[in-house]
């Protein structure tokens, strides 16, 4: 293949961007960490300072990856749009 041509780009799909499965494994967490499931000793890592309420940092975090997830994936999509418009063209 010569150097010109380019290996055409897959489809984007939402399942292989890594964010969303991170947001979605925070969120888990989250929700095993809630007082009345586990409480923070479930979620505490091994020598972590004592916080309360960890359950919510780790919801928000969940939030902040599902963000970077979407502005991610819609770039993707957006560069995908953009080179096959220009193949056609």
């Amino acid at each position: 293949m010569p150097v010109s041509q380019k290996k055409p780009l897959p489809k984007p799909v939402w399942y292989k961007n890594t964010y969303f499965w991170i947001a979605a494994i925070l969120f888990v967490l989250g929700i095993v960490g809630l007082p009345f499931l586990g409480g923070d000793e479930t979620i505490r890592d091994p020598g972590q300072k004592r916080e309360g309420n960890l359950f919510v940092l780790y919801l928000i975090a969940s939030i902040v990856m599902l963000i970077n997830g979407l502005l991610s994936h819609r770039q993707t999509v957006q560069h995908y749009e953009e080179e096959h418009s220009g193949a056609q063209a």
